[in-house]
């Protein structure tokens, strides 16, 4: 007997069982969340798209650069299509000549040697075409998506900050993943097999009419039936796979749930009470599994049998025709052949419907990303800014100075975050923001590299605006240490060189040196050319932000900003660290924001915000001196929340 509760029960399927095609799945915040289950035949269980006909106009564009090809592929389609049809309809002859009376012996094996000769070669080439179809309409698919996978991920990177910060990477992730999978899937055989199946079909009525138009008539007054009962199954499916994916999806979030706190699960000894819930999980899973499996199952063997009423019915009817009208032994042989096969072509077209809803409701959403605004272009007056450190480039050299006037921002029109900030930094300062979670301290330094514009006021580098002043040279000449660590897979060296891409091996040993990161690279098995994987999985979290701090050091950039740079290393580093960031804001304006008073108590200036007001402002003797939030900050008398 289960030990959870209705109540848990009802909140484990609300958590976990929304997580579907990546968005708020597992890995949520992380690349690669939740591939759900594909429904039947390749389908994803999605439910159908927003604006078909304008999502499948922008399909063809990518497709139709490669239009002759798919000319030549629809041609060997309907090359296969005739093929296969005109290969059943040569028995004819060939059976009515060996029942024929008023032939020899030798006549009939002469006849039958040449016959078969043409169903041989009929079926050679029908090979042929199927072979080429298949194998350049997967050379045109994949050019289509690498297409529209390298305009995605180039969309992306031009889009603002502020989209990232409101879709989860699990749900962009899904773009690149499930999405173009099932538009992959659609264009590598859904095409053709539409294409393939229409021609079947129109060719096998066709040659019914033309062997017997009565029996033609019979075979198709049982088309309603099929399709009536392939739809009712087919609904039936998709709404049971639908559950089955969310089901699936409930299962794999809680499993990598609990898999990454295995720690706090033992800390709280919830081993016997996480196997229960994953077991109310796991049965509700094989529950819904089995009524998907099944009728995504009978959908063959029904439409089989409906099939066989058909081919029995027209049997019947065709031997009566025999023995009444004349009606050839090999024209019944061949319609038979064709009722048989008529169901199939009538299945497929049904069950590949899942397939394009899916295939055309994740072209939509990444269709979605592409018309994303990007950020807004740079005016043609923008002027490129460059450090005293690269004569080479041309442009105003950067000396350092930053003064916010009146900065008033929100993130959300009508809900102020900043307001009213006036800060003014003169070249190789230290400026240090301290206040409560959520003060705006972080906002400030996003509104200094352009990540949002700000409303109110305006931002200056040695005087210019910086909207007057192109984005990449902004950025360029402002180095950031950000709280949460970023390492690429690659050598260690090659992730302290992203800082400048130019740099030499030993500025890159010096900027470690700088950072206090040399000694423990030196320790690792490869020194510098250690290959980091999983972002930096293979070190501790302090030894990552070393890495962090000696990628902006090896930058030239003249302003730096530190977010909470030392608030992941232990005291004894941060020691060693605070040594290593005199030097490395030697003639730079930085910028740091930091919980510790300890690593502000040098700053040329403190700025203590509240509520995103300034409300106290000054070095620390003179904040100490004014006895007001930074002083009782600083003795302890209350904390930052």
């Amino acid at each position: 007997m289960s030990r959870i509760s209705q109540e848990r029960k009802e909140s484990l399927l609300r958590r976990y069982g929304n997580r579907i095609n990546g968005a708020n799945g597992p890995g949520e915040g992380r690349p690669g969340g939740f591939r759900g289950p594909r429904g039947p035949r390749g389908g994803m269980g999605v439910g159908k798209p927003k604006n078909m006909s304008s999502t499948i106009n922008r399909l063809l564009t990518y497709i139709g650069r490669d239009k002759f090809k798919i000319l030549f592929v629809f041609i060997c389609v309907l090359g296969s299509s005739v093929t296969n049809l005109g290969g059943s309809y040569i028995l004819r002859p060939i059976i009515n000549n060996l029942v024929a009376a008023d032939r020899t012996v030798e006549e009939k094996i002469n006849n039958l040697a040449i016959g078969i000769l043409i169903m041989i070669s009929i079926y050679i080439v029908g090979v042929i075409c199927s072979y080429l179809q298949q194998r350049i309409m997967i050379g045109v698919s994949q050019n289509a998506l690498i297409k529209i996978r390298e305009d995605l991920f180039r969309k992306v990177q031009k889009l603002p900050l502020k989209y990232h910060d409101t879709h989860t990477h699990g749900d962009i992730m899904s773009r690149f993943t499930n999405d173009l999978d099932s538009v992959g899937e659609m264009l590598n055989h859904t095409m053709t097999q539409i294409f393939s199946g229409i021609l079947t079909l129109i060719g096998t009525v066709i040659l019914m009419f033309i062997t017997n138009w009565i029996l033609a008539v019979v075979m198709i007054v049982t088309i309603p039936l099929l399709v009536q009962v392939g739809g009712m199954i087919g609904k039936l499916s998709r709404s049971y796979f639908v559950e089955q994916q969310q089901a699936l999806g409930a299962v794999n979030g809680y499993i990598e749930e609990t898999v990454t706190a295995q720690k706090v699960i033992k800390v709280f000894c919830h081993e016997e009470t996480t196997m229960d819930e994953f077991e109310f999980l796991s049965d509700d899973l094989r529950s819904k599994q089995m009524k998907a499996q099944f009728f995504g199952g009978i959908m063959g063997p029904v439409m089989g049998n409906l099939s066989q009423i058909s081919y029995a019915l027209s049997a019947t009817v065709g031997g009566i025709l025999c023995l009444t009208s004349n009606f050839d032994i090999g024209g019944l042989t061949i319609f038979t052949n064709y009722s048989r096969q008529f169901s199939r072509p009538v299945n497929e077209l049904s069950q590949q419907m899942n397939t394009i809803y899916a295939a055309l409701a994740g072209a939509e959403r990444v269709f979605d990303v592409m018309d994303e605004r990007p950020e807004k272009a740079d005016t043609s007056e923008a002027i490129e800014i460059c450090s005293e450190a690269e004569p080479v480039r041309r442009g105003h050299k950067v000396k350092g100075e930053v003064i916010l006037k009146n900065v008033t921002f929100g993130y959300i029109p009508g809900k102020t975050v900043l307001k009213n900030i006036n800060v003014e930094a003169k070249p190789g300062q230290k400026i240090a923001f301290v206040g409560s979670t959520g003060a705006g301290k972080t906002t400030i330094t996003n509104l200094i590299n352009r990540f949002y514009e700000i409303e109110e006021g305006e931002i200056l580098i040695d005087g210019i605006n910086i909207k007057n002043i192109r984005r990449d040279s902004l950025r360029r000449n402002i180095a950031m240490v950000l709280q949460d660590t970023h390492l690429f897979s690659g050598t260690v060296r090659e992730n302290i060189r992203y800082g400048r891409l130019d740099a030499t091996d030993e500025e890159v040993v010096a900027a470690a040196k700088i950072a206090c990161a040399h000694t423990f690279i030196e320790r690792l098995p490869e020194g510098y050319d250690t290959i980091l994987e999983g972002d930096g999985a293979n070190l501790s979290q302090g030894e990552r932000q070393l890495l962090n701090i000696a990628r902006a050091a090896i930058s030239k950039a003249p302003i730096l900003i530190l977010d909470e740079a030392t608030s992941s290393v232990d005291t004894r580093t941060e020691k060693y660290i605070e040594r290593g960031m005199d030097q490395l804001m030697k003639n730079r304006t930085t910028f740091v924001i930091a919980h510790r008073l300890s690593t502000v108590r040098n700053a040329d200036q403190i700025i203590v915000l509240e509520h995103g007001e300034i409300i106290e402002q000054g070095t620390h003797e003179e904040l100490l001196e004014q006895g007001g939030r930074y002083y009782q900050l600083y003795i302890g008398a209350v904390e930052l929340e």
